[in-house]
């Protein structure tokens, strides 16, 4: 019988304890070279158990920061089937979802028309303002609206609406963010989130940029990091 043992990364030992020591049969070991990823995926499994606590909030995924959209995000419908499968995980195990969406008038202060940097979006009842329908929200999925009146902005999720009294009030204590854009909504969603006390798991496999400026969505994330949010992958989920 061998054991394999883990040593210093790049190698494992193999132990032989198939029988007794002896002049002729010495307990001995040999070290092979290994890549260290392969040593870490050995001894490595999905650690992150969804549990009573935990929140999912999907940001802005709607319909005109998708390809098409007024103000498109590239490849903005890369994060509808990500974040569809954390839907399907969270309400599974009937753990609560909420949806932030933009919720503009026509006159909103962001809009170019107004002196905002940015073209008509997400007016309020358009379909641009929907959501995707890829989305498979469930019926219990809370939605929250921001920046619904001419003179309020805000990125956050948690700017200027009960978010945050909603999270305490079911005693979420870890959240689970993605959606649209990393540099921009999800960005100041999780900077809330974070300042707030809350737990927060960014879903990298769930998020892109606009990258108004090149890496503004790298950059972003890494900032995200910094001020304590934890990166995963659906992967990372236990089963």
């Amino acid at each position: 019988m061998s054991l394999l043992v883990p040593r210093a990364a790049g190698s494992l030992t193999i132990v032989n304890i198939a029988a007794a020591p002896g002049p002729d049969n010495a307990l001995g070991s040999v070290r092979i070279p290994l890549p260290f990823a392969a040593v870490r995926h050995m001894n490595t499994s999905p650690s992150i158990r969804l549990q009573s606590g935990d929140a999912l909030i999907a940001v802005d995924v709607q319909n005109d920061f998708l390809p098409g959209g007024s103000l498109a995000v590239p490849e903005g419908d890369a994060v509808v089937p990500a974040l569809k499968r954390y839907i399907a995980a969270f309400a599974a195990r009937a753990l609560p979802v909420f949806a932030t969406r933009d919720w503009h008038p026509p006159n909103h202060c962001s809009f170019k028309a107004q002196g905002g940097i940015w073209p008509p979006h997400c007016v309020a009842a358009t379909s641009g303002a929907e959501f995707a329908s890829g989305l498979a929200l469930p019926p219990a999925a809370v939605i929250v609206s921001k920046a619904a009146t001419p003179e309020a902005d805000s990125y956050s999720g948690f700017g200027g609406t009960d978010l945050a009294a909603r999270l305490r009030l079911g005693r979420v204590t870890r959240l689970f963010i993605g959606g649209l854009a990393t540099d921009y909504c999800v960005l100041n969603t999780v900077k809330d989130a974070l300042a707030a006390g809350f737990e927060v798991l960014l879903l990298a496999d769930a998020i892109r940029a606009v990258d108004v400026n090149a890496g503004d969505g790298a950059r972003a994330q890494g900032e995200m990091q910094k001020l304590g949010a934890r990166t995963i992958r659906y992967e990372d989920l236990a089963s």
